[in-house]
């Protein structure tokens, strides 16, 4: 370089300047490139909102928290998901959403947002998502409970509500349930004797399991194999529990590294052999029954196999199975929180016995049986209180929307999850006076009822996917309170006021009492106008 040159200014010549042309010739086709991306993407921003203006409704997501990267909402749940969720409702409202990690979910928690997913729209959120564990443990979700919509699915449910379920075959196993309450009023009988306190946990489940042993085997299994409590009482932790990849479908490999995955394989193992034994001793030539049981009459149809459907060994297992989840614990929580809600109410305590005990009298019976019933009005009002404060589910089993829909004006995509609050619904204040107290009265000329119809207690689910097993669990429900109503007296050992009652409730979805139901039975002392012996 010539250092007598004079040095070229550094000052920028605006008037060269055209925005084709960048702040040197040789950039050109760069800028072109972003000027083109960034008209490009207002042109497609400008259409998004048109079309979202254009559809309205449809775009719009119903409301609810914010959530944290990653995971989403999932610490909003808490131990007691239920509470959590009707906490957060009353702030978002009764149609709210979640994002569960990568689950999108829908909470709904009041009758007319129920009424709605579960009836008006009902078609659309019929079906069950899929999750790790259930899916596992009912044969690809082969049972009735977890099976996605479609056709197995509803040839599986009409078997169980016609073989099964149905009015008739619930009557027909009326046996079945005198027999094993007597068997639970016999053996509370005993404990009284000692002044020693009864763990109605331990009784009730005793109760629920005997009776769908017997009515979905053939014999009670309960009593002779231990390797049956263990399948369930394994079970239970792996279904109710939290899975990461079921919030997080990529972190699914996860399973292998914790041991879920062999806990899952253990217990499939287990009740698969159990299973197994159970079909071969139903095929032996010598078994014949006069009464047959869930696993004759699943066979048979097998046997008979029709051109569009036909019933899989594994698909009996799973709908067998399915008897047991289904139709006991549950029902054995509903007694042991409707028990413990009677001693903190000594008033409805008191009711229900002296009209349970003055129809046993009237009808000269030591103990009731199912005709009678129906004449326990004050007990099947407080059996519906009990069902509205601690439906055994209360969350129910997830739904999932198999289709593009829109409710209430907010846009639901298929592929969502929606939980239906049964909890919080029961305590709605729209609905109920008091909602937190024990109140049977409430009910006394009151139509409302449990069975799917009246949404403000739905404590069994309503629609397509609602519970077919309703009368079968409220026969042994209904019958097994009103025998420990009229048999015995009830207090709190050792002195307790019915005060310190522990009410908790134990963590995860189930809504178990935190701490097992200890109570002194005193016999009930013989009437003279009876011929029976309590």
């Amino acid at each position: 370089m010539n250092p007598a040159a004079k040095p070229q200014s550094t000052k920028l010549n605006l008037s060269s300047f055209h925005p084709t042309h960048g702040l040197l010739h040789g950039h050109q086709p760069m800028f072109t490139t972003l000027i083109t991306g960034l008209l490009s993407f207002l042109l497609l921003l400008l259409l998004y909102l048109h079309h979202s203006n254009k559809s309205g409704s449809k775009m719009k997501r119903p409301p609810g928290p914010s959530g944290l990267p990653i995971i989403g909402n999932l610490h909003q749940l808490g131990s007691l998901p239920h509470r959590s969720l009707a906490h957060l409702a009353k702030i978002y409202g009764p149609f709210m959403h979640l994002q569960l990690g990568r689950v999108s979910t829908l909470v709904v928690s009041s009758p007319k947002m129920a009424e709605l997913a579960m009836r008006t729209h009902d078609h659309a959120l019929c079906s069950r998502p899929i999750r790790a564990a259930t899916n596992h443990l009912t044969y690809n979700s082969t049972d009735v409970a977890f099976a996605p919509y479609g056709p197995y699915w509803r040839h599986v449910r009409k078997i169980c509500i016609l073989e099964l379920l149905s009015s008739k075959r619930v009557q027909s196993f009326r046996n079945v349930r005198k027999e094993e309450v007597g068997r639970l009023v016999d053996s509370i009988f005993v404990s009284s004797k000692a002044k020693a306190p009864v763990n109605l946990r331990d009784v009730f489940h005793f109760l629920t399991n005997n009776v769908v042993c017997r009515v979905a085997l053939g014999k009670s299994y309960w009593e002779d194999e231990p390797e049956l409590k263990e399948i369930l009482n394994s079970s239970r932790p792996l279904t109710s529990g939290f899975f990461v990849g079921d919030f997080f479908p990529s972190l699914e490999w996860v399973k292998y590294l914790t041991g879920f995955q062999r806990r899952l394989e253990k217990n499939l193992r287990q009740r698969d052999s159990f299973l197994e034994r159970v079909i071969a001793e139903h095929l032996l030539p010598t078994h014949k029954k006069e009464k047959k049981d869930l696993v004759d009459v699943l066979l048979e149809l097998q046997k008979e196999g029709t051109p569009d459907f036909t019933l899989s060994r594994d698909n009996i297992k799973s709908v067998v199975m399915d008897m047991f989840a289904a139709g006991t614990a549950t029902t054995a929580t509903v007694l042991e929180w409707g028990m413990s809600e009677l001693i903190k109410n000594r008033s409805a305590m008191k009711k229900a016995q002296d009209e349970v005990r003055g129809i046993a009298k009237s009808n000269n019976k030591s103990m009731i049986e199912e005709k009678e019933l129906q004449q326990l009005h004050y007990l099947k009002v407080v059996v519906k209180e009990i069902l509205r404060l601690h439906p055994p589910a209360p969350l129910l089993i997830p739904h999932e929307s198999i289709e593009d829909c829109d409710i209430e004006g907010y846009f639901v995509p298929s592929k969502t999850t929606v939980l239906v609050n049964v909890w919080a619904i029961g305590r709605h204040p729209d609905s109920w006076v008091d909602p937190e107290e024990f109140r049977p009265e409430r009910f006394i000329g009151s139509n409302i009822d449990y069975k799917g119809q009246d949404f403000a207690l739905i404590p069994f689910g309503a629609g397509r996917r609602g519970c077919p097993g309703i009368s079968f669990a409220m026969a042994i429900l209904e019958l097994a309170l009103a025998n420990l109503l009229l048999c015995f007296d009830w207090a709190m050992p050792d002195g307790m006021n019915n005060e310190d009652l522990d009410m908790t409730e134990g963590s995860g979805l189930s809504a178990l009492k935190k701490t097992p139901l200890l109570l002194v039975a005193t016999r009930q002392a013989l009437d003279s106008n009876s011929n029976g012996d309590w």
